[in-house]
């Protein structure tokens, strides 16, 4: 009987399912999860453009030019699809500022745009003379609609402008009258060029500061006013500034860092009033070099150098050996 009794467990023990099977039913203890396996990483001799991409295919080159571009928005050109129609003319802006230059900006160039009816352009280039950084804002006005494009970058020493950036916005309702309020002022027929002519004084040459050159585009007509750093001369377009270059704050925080007081003119108006209350004036500029709003400094002449349009000096001649 002891025999028996042993013998039966060692049979029941062997057809019993493994332990490790048995213990789940009792401990359910949790099993160690197994990592994923992630991307494998690109070979070492795939080129940069198809390792920014891996695992994934470079695309077809020529999907480059056969597939469909995004169309640009409304407020990007919202002049744009118009013909010339017979008689026309487009407008001959005197700001100085080429096609070429406009497009450098991600601009349309003021140059192409037909302008019709009550419709109208204000543009302000910001040209500061202790920086590169600048700035090209425009407002159009079409019909109730009112449109900012704004462009701000390093304009110095490239071929391309430097970290641009821009927007195209369209501007609240009721934007427009605000804007044709401001063709309406008598700004626009000033000179073009000024200085400030104060009372019983030499004529103020400013050196340094932030100059503007503000463009009203109309249907046959385009004026630019020059005004450089001289508070009294900004003074004058303070109401144009404060207006176009509000309009573009808000949009853009790379942008908004440019103008890191805001857009205030109140210290520059103040001192046109002052000077026109003291008897000074803004008179015309005899001067002044029409030099572009994108125009970059020239590069400075190292010491020693001779300019290219002047004879270099000969070298001085040999004496003779001595006898």
């Amino acid at each position: 009987m002891s025999v028996r009794v042993p013998l039966a467990l060692l049979i029941a023990l062997s057809l019993a399912t493994p332990a490790p099977a048995q213990i789940p039913l009792l401990f359910p203890f949790a099993r160690k999860a197994q990592p994923a396996e992630g991307p494998r990483p690109p070979p070492s001799d795939l080129p940069p453009a198809e390792a920014a991409i891996w695992p994934f295919p470079p695309p077809d080159p020529k999907s480059w030019w056969e597939e469909k571009r995004l169309k640009p928005t409304e407020a990007s050109d919202p002049l744009g699809g118009r013909r010339i129609r017979r008689g026309e003319r487009l407008i001959q802006p005197d700001n100085g500022v080429a096609p070429s230059t406009y497009r450098l900006w991600g601009l349309m160039p003021l140059q192409w745009q037909l302008i019709r009816g009550d419709e109208l352009i204000l543009e302000v280039w910001t040209r500061p003379t202790n920086s590169v950084r600048q700035t090209v804002t425009r407002i159009i006005v079409r019909g109730s609609d009112g449109f900012v494009q704004a462009r701000a970058g390093l304009a110095c020493c490239e071929a391309t402008i430097g970290r641009r950036v821009g927007f195209d916005e369209e501007l609240p309702a009721g934007s427009a009258e605000r804007f044709r309020a401001l063709a309406r002022l008598p700004i626009w027929d000033s000179p073009r060029d000024v200085r400030v002519s104060e009372a019983g004084a030499a004529d103020a040459i400013c050196v340094e500061g932030t100059g503007y050159d503000v463009t009203l585009a109309t249907p046959g007509r385009s004026v630019t006013l020059h005004r450089a750093c001289d508070p009294a001369e900004v003074g004058q377009i303070a109401e144009v500034l404060e207006a176009v270059l509000g309009a573009a704050l808000g949009h853009e925080p790379r942008f908004d860092v440019i103008f890191p007081r805001g857009v205030s003119f109140a210290n520059a108006r103040d001192a046109y009033q002052t000077l026109l209350a003291e008897g000074g004036r803004l008179r015309r500029n005899p001067d002044a070099r029409r030099v572009p709003p994108g125009a970059e400094p020239a590069p400075s002449v190292e010491e020693g150098a001779v300019p290219a349009s002047e004879p270099r000096p000969a070298p001085p001649a040999a004496l003779p050996e001595p006898r």
